[in-house]
């Protein structure tokens, strides 16, 4: 597993097709780590790709990287593992706000099980 240190927070390459991202506590991800994001999912990945999102910290998105966050076609499918109840509010209106498939995105209170998920997507 490599694991890169970005300016929001580290990723880790489980393998080719799938990241698990986990955001520095008290970040508020702007458009600019969306854009710093998701050039290092297109460069660094092989597409279709999936994303583990682990909210183990307190962090905020802008209304305008809400918006454009889960955009790229390339991805395949997205989880959403968080412990805490903010967690799942952050998810449900991530979720709505950029449109993604429902069905390519779920959110689990397991790692395990979220990566189990995906590997079934």
């Amino acid at each position: 597993m490599n694991i890169y240190k970005l300016s929001f927070g580290t990723i880790c390459i489980i393998n080719p097709h799938l990241v698990e991202v986990i955001v520095n506590d008290e970040v508020i991800i702007d458009e600019v780590e969306v854009d710093e994001f998701h050039d290092f999912l297109l460069s660094n990945l092989d597409s279709p790709f999936s994303i583990l999102v682990n909210k183990k910290n307190h962090y905020s998105y802008t209304f305008e990287a809400q918006k454009i966050i889960g955009n790229l076609e390339q991805v395949k499918s997205i989880a959403f593992v968080s412990k805490i109840k903010e967690g799942l509010l952050a998810f449900k209106t991530l979720s709505t706000i950029n449109g993604k498939d429902q069905n390519a995105v779920k959110f689990f209170d397991s790692r395990a099980d979220a990566l189990s998920w995906i590997e079934q997507q």
